[in-house]
C-alpha cells in the first residue's frame, strides 16, 4: 500500500468512526426517550453538551496550553526553533502557528487549534535538549501535519461526541437508579416494553466504553497519519523515526502530564503503557510499530 492511499484509508475508516458515533447517540436518545416517555432530560443534556462544544471549540487550545504550562515565545526567544517551525510552514503552505516552549525534561510536542489560522505547537525543552535539528523536524512537521489534516478540530468533535453519550448514559441510569421517569409495566407495553427497557440498560453501561475505544482508535489513526504526512513534508522519514525512538527512551511522565490533553501529544505524556489492558486504552499507537512504518516508506 501507498503512501497516498494510506491516508486516503485513514481517512475513510475516520469517516466511518464518526458515523458509528452518530447512530450511537440516535439509538441511545431514541430508547432514553421511549423509557422515559418524555424527551425534557434529552434536550437539557443536548444543551448543555452544544454548549460544552462551543467552549471546547473556541477555548479548548487555550486551555490545554494553560494545563500543559506552556509559555509563547517570539523569534528572539529561540531563533533556531522559530526558523524551523517558520520554513516548514512555508513548505506546507500553511499559517505560520504560535509557538510555545514547555520547561519540562520529558521530550515532547502537541499541536493544538481549531483550524490553520488559529494554531499553536508546543515542545518541550526535553525535546529541545535531547534532539537535533533534523529529528527536530520531523517533530515539527508531524504537527504541522496534524494542523494541516484537521486533526485537532476533528479530536474535538469526537471528544464532544464522547461526553455527550457518556452524560446520556450517565443521567439515564441515575434517574433509574432513583426511579424517575420510568414508564409502568402497563405503559411500557408488557414484554416488549421490558425488553426494550433492559436493551436500554445495558446500552447505556456499554455505550460509553465503546465511545471510548472509538475516540482511541480514531485518536491511533491520526497518529499514523500524521507521521506519514509529517514524513512527506521533510522528505525525510528516518528524521520523525530517529526522534520517535529517543522519545520513548524517556520512560517518565510529564510534570504536568494530563490524561484529559494527553491525546494531542506525538507520544503519550502519561509514560509508557505495559499491560495488555492499558495499551487497549491508549491514546497512542506503540512507538515500534511508527518506527517500523516510516522505516519503511519510500519517499522518491
Amino acid at each position: 500500500m501507498t503512501l497516498y492511499s494510506q491516508i486516503s484509508a485513514n481517512k475513510r475508516r475516520t469517516a466511518l468512526y464518526l458515523g458509528l458515533f452518530l447512530v450511537t447517540v440516535v439509538a441511545l436518545g431514541w430508547l432514553f426517550s421511549y423509557v422515559y416517555n418524555s424527551p425534557i432530560i434529552l434536550y437539557i443534556a443536548v444543551v448543555f453538551s452544544l454548549f460544552q462544544a462551543l467552549v471546547s471549540y473556541y477555548s479548548g487550545d487555550s486551555i490545554a496550553l494553560a494545563v500543559s504550562g506552556a509559555q509563547p515565545i517570539v523569534k528572539k526567544d529561540n531563533p533556531e526553533l522559530w526558523r524551523l517551525v517558520e520554513n516548514l510552514t512555508i513548505t506546507a503552505g500553511l499559517p505560520m502557528p504560535r509557538v510555545f516552549i514547555i520547561d519540562d525534561p520529558a521530550p515532547n510536542a502537541f499541536a493544538t487549534g481549531r483550524d490553520p489560522k488559529h494554531a499553536s505547537i508546543a515542545v518541550t525543552t526535553g525535546l529541545l535538549n535531547v534532539l537535533n535539528k533534523t529529528e527536530i523536524e520531523g517533530v515539527v512537521a508531524h504537527e504541522l501535519s496534524h494542523i494541516g489534516n484537521f486533526d485537532i478540530r476533528l479530536m474535538t468533535v469526537v471528544v464532544v461526541l464522547v461526553g455527550v453519550i457518556s452524560l446520556l448514559s450517565s443521567i439515564f441510569l441515575r434517574s433509574q437508579f432513583f426511579g424517575f421517569g420510568r414508564r409502568s409495566d402497563r405503559e411500557e407495553g408488557g414484554q416488549l416494553g421490558l425488553i426494550i427497557f433492559a436493551i436500554s440498560i445495558v446500552g447505556a453501561i456499554l455505550a460509553p466504553i465503546a465511545a471510548t475505544l472509538i475516540q482511541l482508535a480514531i485518536s491511533r489513526k491520526r497518529e499514523f497519519l500524521a507521521d506519514s504526512s509529517g514524513a512527506l513534508l521533510t522528505r525525510y522519514p528516518e528524521g520523525l523515526a530517529n526522534a520517535l525512538e529517543k522519545i520513548s527512551g524517556y520512560k517518565q511522565p510529564m510534570f504536568r502530564a494530563n490524561s484529559a490533553t494527553a491525546h494531542l501529544y506525538i507520544s503519550n505524556p502519561l509514560g509508557p503503557k505495559e499491560s495488555y489492558l492499558s495499551k487497549l486504552f491508549s491514546t497512542h499507537p506503540p512507538i515500534e510499530e511508527r518506527v517500523r512504518i516510516l522505516k519503511q516508506m519510500d519517499i522518491k
